[in-house]
């Protein structure tokens, strides 16, 4: 795989006309180190590269492939929706193939029984927000404007989404444009479901009401990735937490919002990640996985209650967003077939029996290296912290020697994680820890 990186180098210093994409999420002066890599083929956990060498892809390509690449029903599916039609405007049509999708969704997600489609995850998060600011408009709570979220949390790059994202990496140059948000310090984190506070997170929430009790009656709603903050750091925090929140939001007249984005469809060992509570949020936003990875596709699922208010004339109730591709068909086909897998397969149960073959792989590696801490884990997802002094950029370093040994391994800052297809044999979950392993070595050696 060296050798590889050193051509991909050598053949950008020759072609002057490289360089026209500005990668998303990227330094671009990193790619002088480490140039992108010549991607011809992915097929499972794999990805292929120009010159036939393999990568595995441990992260799901930013979370979008449970099954992994090239599922083959999903691609039947495509190909079928082809021979149809590719793309009718959803405002004032109906077809089959986009009612399915939110005919399934509304069974997943129950009683939250509405599907309102758009493109990117962070669509569908400023899709719940302006609901919940439209509703307080139609039913005359001028004052319910403000939003809260949690620390660390992450819930896009558009503005609003922003807003109630606590990464300032993300938001630091765009202060001045977002709205005021409240973020909730304190959130009790644990290392999985068998922490004692997963269980019962008291003393964290009586500690957490002053904070919340000083803005209630600001509120419009509350914004949570349930269970796991992903960008955030890969984090996992108290599911008696999650449900002592939410029942104080009821209590209070404040919707809930669950960015269901990255946990979604199986990922944490349920179907939907609050489903580790009681509870019932007024909106989910969900994509990412939604398709199988295949191509983009994003919703807001929330109630006939919420529903219900922006109905009818006058024309004030009418809620007008709009994303030019939102229910594309061929999404839509893809979309179907991955939620029969997602369902019929019962991807919730592989992922929850995932949990302990992952943590035992990691807990190998943290081991063997020395150089990993706060071991933490939930469903086929496990994560850590790499050890490293004040601004030490080691997590960029292990990518690099990472993808020298064949594998995807892209650390959110000092954080490493696993994020594999869910139901990833034995074998391939072996060789992903041995090659963690050889690149934190590289490393710290």
């Amino acid at each position: 795989m060296a050798h590889v990186i050193e051509n991909i180098k050598q053949s950008l210093l020759e072609d002057e006309s490289s360089g026209s994409i500005w990668y998303p999420c990227t330094q671009m002066q990193d790619h002088e180190q480490m140039p992108p890599l010549p991607v011809v083929g992915a097929k499972g956990a794999y990805i292929e590269l120009a010159d036939g060498s393999k990568v595995i892809d441990v992260i799901s390509s930013w979370w979008t492939k449970p099954f992994g690449h090239g599922q083959p029903e999903i691609k039947a599916a495509l190909q079928r929706q082809l021979e149809q039609f590719e793309h009718v405007m959803l405002p004032g049509t109906s077809s089959e193939v986009v009612e399915n999708v939110a005919n399934r969704l509304a069974q997943i997600a129950a009683p939250l029984d509405k599907t309102f489609f758009a493109s990117d995850g962070c669509c569908a998060v400023e899709i719940a927000m302006k609901m919940s600011l439209h509703v307080r408009m139609v039913q005359g709570q001028p004052k319910r404007t403000r939003f809260l979220a949690l620390e660390n949390s992450y819930h896009g790059e558009t503005l609003g989404a922003l807003a109630v994202s606590d990464c300032d990496r993300f938001r630091q140059a765009y202060e001045t444009l977002l709205a005021p948000v409240t973020f909730l310090t304190g959130i009790p984190y644990v290392t999985g479901v068998d922490d004692p506070l997963w269980h019962n997170a008291t003393d964290a929430w009586q500690a957490c009401l002053p904070q919340l009790e000083e803005v209630a009656e600001d509120l419009t709603a509350i914004i949570v990735e349930p269970i796991m903050q992903g960008a955030g750091g890969m984090l996992i925090y108290s599911a008696d937490f999650l449900r002592s929140l939410c029942v104080w939001a009821k209590d209070h007249g404040i919707h809930v919002i669950c960015d269901e984005i990255a946990s979604g469809f199986g990922r944490t060992g349920k179907m939907l990640a609050y489903q580790h509570t009681d509870i019932t949020p007024d909106f989910v936003c969900l994509s990412k996985a939604i398709t199988g990875g295949y191509l983009p596709m994003s919703v807001t699922q929330t109630s006939t209650e919420i529903y219900d208010v922006l109905y009818g004339h006058p024309f004030h109730r009418s809620f007008l967003h709009s994303n030019t591709f939102a229910g594309n068909p061929l999404a839509a086909a893809c979309a179907g077939a991955a939620l029969n897998l997602l369902v019929q397969g019962q991807y919730d149960v592989k992922a929850e029996r995932m949990q302990s073959k992952l943590m035992g792989f990691l807990q190998g590696v943290a081991d063997k290296t020395g150089q990993l801490s706060n071991l933490r884990g939930i469903g086929a997802m496990v994560a850590a912290d790499l050890k490293v002094e004040s601004g030490e950029r080691r997590g960029w370093a292990v990518y690099q020697q990472a993808l020298k040994q064949g594998l995807m391994l892209r650390p959110i800052g000092n954080t490493l994680y696993w994020f594999p297809p869910i139901g990833l044999s034995s074998v391939v979950l072996n060789s992903i820890a041995k090659k963690t392993e050889a690149a934190i070595l590289a490393v710290a050696s």
